[in-house]
């Protein structure tokens, strides 16, 4: 449940930005903030961009691949893991039925 929540100010590119937020969250949306920050500032400075909008824009795609890849390897790693568990969970059962005959 969220507690009551206050207003907060963040800075992104040199500009303030206030949100509604609650008290519990009010560390994460910082650190995001931060975040946003530090990648957009990436932006403007590897592409000599200046308009706030395509700075977004540039920001937001090359975030939204990191997301799209890191998902893709997530799942990968889930499949293994998944596979190993069915593999050892196939070998304890033959040790098992092998043990009883």
């Amino acid at each position: 449940m969220s507690g009551p929540s206050d207003l907060i100010s963040v800075s992104i590119l040199d500009r303030e930005y206030q949100f509604t937020c609650p008290a519990e969250e009010r560390e994460a949306l910082k650190a995001a903030a931060l975040h946003l920050d530090e990648k957009m500032r990436e932006v403007r400075s590897a592409g000599n961009l200046l308009a706030l909008e395509r700075i977004a824009v540039m920001t937001a795609l090359n975030l939204s691949d990191e997301i799209l890849k890191l998902r893709s390897t997530e799942e990968q790693r889930h499949d293994k893991v998944d596979l190993k568990i069915k593999s050892l969970a196939d070998e304890l059962d033959n040790a098992l039925s092998a043990s009883m005959d």
